[in-house]
């Protein structure tokens, strides 16, 4: 199989636009074809299967399905105040992440505000939500957080020549996010301490924001509540939203700045699970759900959907979700791909279930348009907030069809002490194993670069932490299951690869599926190497069956990509994801 895309044709292709798409996936089908009868784990119906990229993409024209990742921004979804959100991502942070603002950024930001509340900015307003963040950012770091990361005396300079003016013209709820004491600010106004909201969810909302802006914590079912109050944030049927988008804002931005605790958590990743009703059970001995981050990757090759297609052939059955398009990053995610590649993006959980029960596929990716409408729902509260809100975290840890058999889950964090929580979340789940993964660009996926000696402290790339099921006994802990804890750094020169630096994508759609059919033909390299290894490794570290030795695990992988087993599944499931609905 490694003649599929040879390197002098594939250095060959111009990835500017649809001809080099076409001319791509042309080959990678018209080889398969070719080769059909070495193949034999390719279905017999294979051989009606399109050859071109037009009809792989479900006759979409034009740009429907673009090149370029950032070309996914939802048309409905308005951009943020450029000026805003430039100081959102400076204050809109952690308690030592913060970078307080200079007096001239502070100045400009405070009268585009006011600019912006008079309505002279038009298109270029900035939104409620925005200004929600951006409020609850200053209130929260002028309340708790350390003396280096509170207000600089360039911005308490801009709010005390501005806010007599704002004070005028913002709205009730932003003048509340902004002084709930009516002392912050030095204005004196009553406003915020009498700021109740106008209905009962919106109440329950105020109340639970006043805690978080002192910088306090919420209880379980308090969180769960609102968010089952809030969400979807503008109903279908609804004359109006359940809440204005300030306060939810200024609620998501403030409980990640203020570092949400294990029970917060736990209410952002279970509160919507009844939302599609029961969770459908897949007749499958092995599940492993993937959580990459759902804003993508904006530079380096994302491999999960290969390795998916890999393990799935040898019976290790693989669940990926996510979204089209998500900020902050705005990255290429999985959906991308498979909607340019023509596969139908639109699967409830009952046709996952479907398509992980195929003999032939043995994985599936679902949406979150999908899956979670009301959490879709706030795709474009998200972009305005600027920073990852705590579902960033929490829908990385879903389950959005079960297994008849064992269940795993597998999902990527970028900052230190965000691993623990997730395996907490794991857990929670009653998964069998769990693996957190410091990928590249806070993906899950392990690299074979060497490890820099100018890397940054803390926890290095290809680390790993979990647990895993070590007896098929029922034991009697309190989660009825035995199981042990682990943490590796992953060598992969140790586990005999080269050393080689992780292909740049930036942001290219085309560049990503180009080098993933190439490794899946069996094309040695850079991606085959990150395929294999991300394959093999979470075979060993979950506990599969057939990979409690490293290097077999390995080989395992590379038999199934140079069989060309890997690659029929992924051909199989771009097909058969148009007869399932």
């Amino acid at each position: 199989m490694s003649d599929l895309l040879s390197h002098s044709t594939m250095a060959s292709i111009s990835f500017a636009g649809r001809n080099a798409s076409s001319l791509i996936l042309r080959q990678s089908y018209s080889f398969v074809r070719r080769r059909r009868s070495k193949l034999g784990s390719i279905s017999a119906d294979m051989r009606s299967f399109p050859l071109t990229v037009e009809d792989l993409i479900d006759s979409q024209k034009g740009d429907r399905n673009p090149t370029v990742s950032s070309f996914y921004h939802p048309s409905e979804v308005l951009l943020p105040n450029k000026t805003v959100l430039e100081a959102q991502a400076r204050v809109c942070t952690g308690p030592t992440q913060t970078k307080p603002m200079g007096e001239a950024q502070a100045f400009k930001v405070f009268e585009t505000i006011l600019k912006s509340a008079k309505g002279e900015l038009k298109k270029e307003e900035a939104s409620s939500s925005q200004l929600g963040a951006f409020f609850a950012a200053m209130t929260i770091r002028a309340n708790s957080f350390p003396e280096t990361t509170q207000w600089s005396e360039g911005e308490t300079n801009a709010v005390n020549t501005y806010w007599p003016l704002l004070v005028q013209v913002l709205p009730p709820d932003l003048i509340f996010i902004a002084d709930p004491d009516g002392s912050l600010m030095g204005a004196g106004t009553s406003i915020g301490p009498q700021f109740v909201g106008v209905d009962s969810a919106e109440m329950r909302l105020v109340g639970a924001l006043r805690e978080v802006l002192a910088g306090g914590h919420l209880g379980y079912e308090e969180v769960q509540g609102i968010i089952q109050d809030v969400l979807p944030l503008d109903p279908p049927d609804a004359k109006t939203k359940n809440v204005r988008d300030s306060l939810f804002a200024a609620f998501l931005i403030g409980q990640r700045m203020n570092r949400e605790t294990d029970r917060e958590l736990k209410a952002y990743c279970l509160a919507l699970d009844d939302e599609l009703g029961p969770t459908p059970v897949a007749d499958v001995s092995s599940l492993t759900h993937y959580g990459e981050p759902y804003d993508g990757n904006t530079r380096f090759f994302r491999s999960t959907l290969f390795v998916a297609a890999v393990r799935a052939s040898y019976g290790e059955s693989c669940l990926l979700h996510g979204a089209e398009w998500m900020s902050p990053k705005g990255g290429i995610t999985e959906e991308q791909m498979l909607k340019y590649m023509g596969a139908n993006t639109h699967l409830k959980p009952e046709d996952g279930k479907i398509l992980l029960e195929n003999e032939n596929i043995g994985f599936a990716y679902l949406s979150q348009r999908e899956t979670s409408p009301s959490l879709h729902s706030i795709i474009g509260l998200r972009e305005h907030i600027k920073k990852r809100p705590p579902f960033s975290s929490t829908e990385k840890v879903q389950q959005f069809v079960r297994a008849r058999g064992k269940e795993a889950t597998v999902a990527g964090f970028y900052h230190e002490g965000y691993e623990d929580a997730l395996l907490m979340l794991m857990k929670r789940r009653s998964m069998h194993s769990g693996l957190v993964v410091k990928g590249e660009e806070g993906s899950l996926s392990m690299t074979t670069k060497v490890r820099s000696l100018n890397a940054s402290k803390g926890l290095p790339v290809n680390y790993c932490s979990g647990f895993r099921t070590i007896s098929n006994t029922i034991a009697t802990g309190s989660d009825g299951i035995l199981q042990e804890r682990f943490n590796i750094e992953v060598d992969a020169k140790a586990l005999g690869f080269e050393p080689t630096d992780t292909p740049r994508i930036d942001r290219s759609v085309l560049k990503n599926i180009k080098l993933g059919l190439a490794a899946l033909g069996g094309e040695k390299g850079a991606a085959y190497d990150r395929i294999v290894l991300n394959a093999g490794m979470v075979d060993h570290l979950l506990g599969c069956t057939g990979a409690e030795d490293v290097k077999s695990a390995l080989d395992r992988a590379r038999e199934a990509i140079d069989s060309g087993k890997a690659l029929s599944r992924l051909l199989e499931y771009i097909k058969t994801s148009h007869k399932v609905k």
